[in-house]
């Protein structure tokens, strides 16, 4: 620091830091040019060699204890008295103001979180609110699941969100009608459906429900019952369209829809009359594409069959199976029989597919029957692990072709049947056959696959390539199919 012109160049003596102890309390200070000299509380009281100051006597008690302060091990040259008051002044200045900016600053930040925190806070407590609401709604689901399991009997029913089962039910309950007639002395009831087939009304059931049967009638939602005429039926199919003289005004049709578009897991409902309840509803997912079923009606497979959870019982065969826009997939055909009650299982339906009403329904009306089955000629069985295992097959999956029907298309083709008889898993079979493992270049995995695939892409008089496995190898085989023979 600079100093006064008027005093001597010191000698390069480090300045004194005053202890904060010595320190006096602050005093009004005046001007610097007014203002005595103050003897430094942190010099000896007497020191060799100092010239005559002024100073200001400070009495012994206001003294600081200075018995040995830390000094240099050499004793230097004591400096001039300094002016020191002001600069303590303008420096305590500095620190109350950098005290009280500092001050400011952590207010300022206990502001500002307060203020984060009264915001976080806010959206907390927004976002709970939400949550609980998401809480609330699952809980209110849930409890309604429950609620319509018990209902039916551990069933449980998805709905899809856009869809009114009162609204499906109110729109088709007025299409499906009741048939009975009289088969072998007994009365037989089942449903039906009112369809508009180029503006003529129909009315579709199943096969099974008519056949043999005499005194057939039909009755509407409102009570109004007719004879019913038999137009074609197909036992194959499981099958029938009938008409009625009622009037027009009995018709509301319902519309059919191409169930190709049906996955696993999509919403149906059936309508029907089980044990003689007429206009009853229940609802499910479709199970399963794709299945084949065979009735005590028929020797063949139906094919292209859809499965689904909706509970039917007797007297639901003949009605529609309906989509959630109330559009016809299918028909109720048959339920699973239960083993130990002697009833239908519950949950596990079939209904046969709208995609063959739609095949079939034109030529049943025209014609009165459908011949347009293709035929191969053979008898198979599914192949399966066991089997292989035990005759030494490389493939688990096909069918086993066990009888070969004598001049038929498989037989002209040149495919082997089976030659020896065995027991595998408690069953008999034929062995010793080729195994069909594709079709037209698509894999084959059981006989569903099979009549499915049939049905669906192929007509008689169509060339099909059938590859075989035959011992140990895979073999392409050209077949022509025929037209299956007419039922017996």
């Amino acid at each position: 620091m600079e100093q006064p012109d008027n005093q001597p160049e010191p000698s390069q003596q480090p300045e004194t830091v005053q202890p904060e102890t010595t320190q006096q309390p602050e005093q009004p200070q005046p001007s610097e040019s007014q203002q005595p000299e103050q003897t430094q509380p942190s010099q000896p009281p007497e020191q060799p060699q100092q010239p005559q100051q002024a100073q200001t006597e400070t009495p012994p008690a206001a003294q600081p204890e200075t018995s040995q302060p830390a000094q240099p091990s050499q004793p230097l040259p004591p400096s001039p008295p300094q002016p020191e008051q002001p600069r303590q002044t303008r420096k305590s200045r500095r620190n109350r103001y950098f005290a009280a900016a500092a001050i400011a600053i952590i207010a300022c930040s206990l502001f500002a979180g307060v203020f984060a925190y009264y915001i976080g806070d806010m959206n907390s407590q927004s976002k709970l609110s939400s949550l609980q609401k998401q809480i609330t709604t699952l809980q209110n689901q849930l409890a309604s699941l429950s609620s319509t399991s018990a209902n039916n009997g551990g069933s449980t029913q998805v709905v899809p969100e856009n869809v009114s089962l009162s609204t499906l039910y109110d729109q088709a309950k007025a299409s499906v009608v009741v048939i009975t007639d009289t088969q072998s002395g007994s009365l037989v009831e089942g449903s039906g459906f009112i369809n508009d087939l180029s503006g003529r009304m129909i009315i579709v059931t199943n096969n099974h429900v008519i056949s043999g049967g005499t005194g057939i009638s039909v009755t509407f939602s409102d009570g109004d019952g007719y004879a019913g005429t038999v137009l074609g039926a197909d036992p194959y199919a499981d099958l029938a369209v009938l008409s009625t003289d009622a009037p027009s005004t009995e018709y509301h049709p319902l519309q059919i829809v191409n169930s190709s578009t049906l996955s696993v897991g999509d919403f149906v409902a059936a309508i029907g009359s089980p044990f003689g309840l007429a206009g009853s509803m229940t609802t499910g997912i479709v199970s399963a594409l794709g299945r084949t079923i065979t009735e005590s009606t028929s020797d063949y497979a139906i094919a292209d069959v859809i499965q689904f959870s909706a509970p039917i019982n007797p007297g639901n065969s003949g009605g529609p199976l309906l989509n959630a826009e109330g559009e016809v997939v299918g028909i109720n055909t048959a339920g699973i029989e239960n083993s130990q009650n002697g009833g239908t299982a519950q949950g596990v339906g079939f209904a046969i597919s709208s995609q063959t009403i739609l095949r079939e329904v034109t030529s049943l009306v025209d014609n009165g029957s459908y011949t347009k089955y293709p035929y191969m000629g053979i008898g198979v069985v599914d192949n399966s692990y066991d089997i292989a295992s035990q005759e030494g097959l490389k493939v688990t999956y096909g069918v086993l072709v066990e009888q070969v029907v004598s001049g038929g298309p498989a037989d002209k083709a040149g495919i082997k049947a089976g030659t020896n008889t065995v027991t595998i898993d408690g069953e008999s079979i034929t062995v010793g056959g080729d195994v069909i493992i594709a079709i037209n270049g698509a894999r084959i995995i059981n006989e569903d696959a099979l009549s499915t695939y049939l049905a669906e892409n192929t007509l008689p008089g169509q060339t099909i390539s059938v590859t075989v496995l035959r011992g140990s190898q895979t073999e392409n085989i050209s077949l022509v199919l025929g037209t299956r023979p007419a039922p017996s």
